[in-house]
């Protein structure tokens, strides 16, 4: 089992920023992918991005560029750096985890970013 614990939501003016935190644990597999999704009222939950155990990173089209994923191994931390915040990015972010040996998909209790305009 992997326990997912989100922090950092809010709300704040559009062109602001937000940093948002993810602690994992419990059963950390060596090879992992952590991540964060998000679902506005009314559409379905999608790829915000993510990061491998080993530093690779994918991004939303929508996001890229001003959205920044990282990582710290050490603490099974994963960070979204998001700026340049617009209103189309309010959602409820949840934090994404999949890792060996199971590769069963975890997710948080996920947090509000709300942006306004």
């Amino acid at each position: 089992q992997v326990q997912l614990v989100e922090s950092g939501g809010g709300l704040v003016q559009a062109g602001g920023s937000l940093r948002l935190s993810c602690a994992a644990s419990g059963s950390i597999g060596s090879i992992n992918v952590m991540g964060w999704y998000r679902q506005a009222p009314g559409k379905q939950r999608e790829l915000v991005a993510t990061i491998t155990s080993a530093g690779s990173t994918n991004y939303a089209d929508s996001v890229k560029g001003r959205f920044t994923i990282s990582r710290d191994n050490a603490k099974n931390t994963v960070y979204l750096q998001m700026n340049s915040l617009k209103p189309e990015d309010t959602a409820v972010y949840f934090c994404y985890y999949r890792g060996s040996p199971s590769y069963s998909n975890y997710w948080g209790q996920g947090t509000q970013v709300t942006v306004s305009s």
